[in-house]
């Protein structure tokens, strides 16, 4: 796959990036290596090959999943002006 210079202009206006002729001719060479070689990567054998997430093998760390108030509701209405168990008190705004 390669691009042409319309090709090249059109990206660079919708990415709002200003190019002038001679950047634009410069990208397109650019642009058409880069997309070589993603076409080079695309000739490689992954068979068989795992995903990895890490280039070393890490467990995730993980908590068990326990639903629970958090046991802090005192101390989120503390700095509250007006509250009743626990729940903020706000002025009446609509009749």
């Amino acid at each position: 796959m390669s691009v042409d210079l319309a090709t090249v202009k059109r990206v660079a206006r919708l990415a709002r990036i200003a190019v002038s002729e001679d950047e634009a001719e410069k990208m397109l060479g650019e642009l058409n290596g880069i997309l070589g070689f993603v076409e080079q990567l695309s000739e490689v054998n992954v068979d068989g090959v795992e995903p990895m997430t890490s280039v070393t093998p890490v467990a995730m760390k993980k908590r068990t999943d326990v639903v629970s108030d958090g046991n802090k509701a005192d101390d989120i209405v503390a700095n509250a002006p007006n509250t009743d168990r626990n729940f903020f008190l706000v002025p009446k705004v609509v009749e």
